[in-house]
């Protein structure tokens, strides 16, 4: 549905997106992590064909960025960061107009317009004037509109940004639908631990240029140093600290959260650390807790990338 080849756009000696490869299939959900200025705006602002790159290949559903423009706009969603909206406009009255330009005519429009708001949400909405709507709202707004014409792909470029806590969940629950529904998404966004909720597959980018590219699962584990687990035997954990710390299997262990918790990082060469349980139990302790340790994808963000902007 996307697919990029050496996709590369420069500024005199300065690149905004080099030698950018990368492929979505149908029905994917691609998260776009990266600082500002990553390029990710720019990937984007191509693919939509609003952008001409400085060379390489880009095509969506098949269509060239060089030669099928139209097509292509009649196939995507684009949803920028900051969009402009009509003020003095209904939120019903905003949508009939930009379905008037997607040429739905007649009933249809109505049909569509009455879908798309109840999708986001914002069927009470809908007499009142732009205007007034919250952030929140102004998003989902936004996102109705570019469902209009039903695209098979979707580019949002940072939907959640700006948002409240209770407006973010709304989007990536309204992600989650768009999901369920087999639109293929390429969605960038700086609230990372949302993306990992969402998408089967992410892209970390720095200064243009694509770090990692596969699913998060992937990427978690090419993060991961060495398995670490938390431990918990309630009163005990001071001694049981000292007990784990002379296992072979053991790196390092610290005590943690004033001392309710054992910190046990394992050996590199340790996978499992399920051991630990029954070693303790030999010693004598009542095992109140054993987990391993979570790395989420602000930890990924923070290990693959080196905090260097353009």
């Amino acid at each position: 549905m996307i697919e990029t080849r050496d996709l590369t756009k420069k500024y005199g000696d300065l690149y905004a997106l080099e030698r950018l490869t990368l492929k979505l299939d149908r029905g994917d959900v691609y998260g776009f992590i990266g600082p500002n200025g990553a390029g990710k705006t720019t990937t984007m602002r191509i693919l939509a064909t609003l952008l001409n790159p400085s060379w390489g290949e880009a095509s969506v559903c098949g269509y060239s960025i060089y030669t099928g423009a139209k097509d292509i706009r009649r196939a995507i969603g684009y949803m920028p960061d900051f969009f402009g909206v009509y003020d003095d406009m209904k939120v019903v009255e905003y949508l009939e107009f930009f379905a008037a330009a997607y040429r739905i005519q007649g009933q249809e429009r109505k049909k569509k317009c009455e879908q798309v708001l109840e999708l986001v949400d914002l069927g009470y909405k809908r007499d009142a004037l732009v205007t007034s709507l919250s952030r929140g709202m102004t998003q989902r707004l936004g996102l109705a509109r570019v469902l209009l014409h039903e695209p098979q792909v979707l580019l949002l470029d940072e939907p959640a940004s700006g948002l409240d806590p209770r407006a973010r969940i709304e989007m990536r629950e309204l992600l989650k639908e768009l999901r369920s529904m087999g639109k293929t998404i390429l969605v960038s966004s700086h609230i990372l631990p949302e993306l990992a909720d969402i998408c089967n597959k992410i892209g970390i980018i720095e200064r243009g240029k694509l770090l990692f590219n596969g699913d998060v699962e992937t990427a978690i584990n090419q993060v991961r140093q060495q398995r670490v687990y938390l431990v918990s035997v309630g009163e005990q954990n001071a001694s049981a600290a000292k007990k784990l710390e002379r296992f072979s299997e053991v790196d390092h262990v610290e005590l943690i959260e004033r001392e309710t918790q054992i910190r046990v990082a394992l050996k590199n060469d340790q996978e499992d650390g399920s051991f630990l349980a029954e070693r303790l139990i030999q010693e004598g302790y009542r095992l109140k807790m054993l987990k391993e340790e979570e790395i989420d994808l602000e930890d990924v963000f923070m290990g693959i990338t080196k905090g260097i902007t353009n």
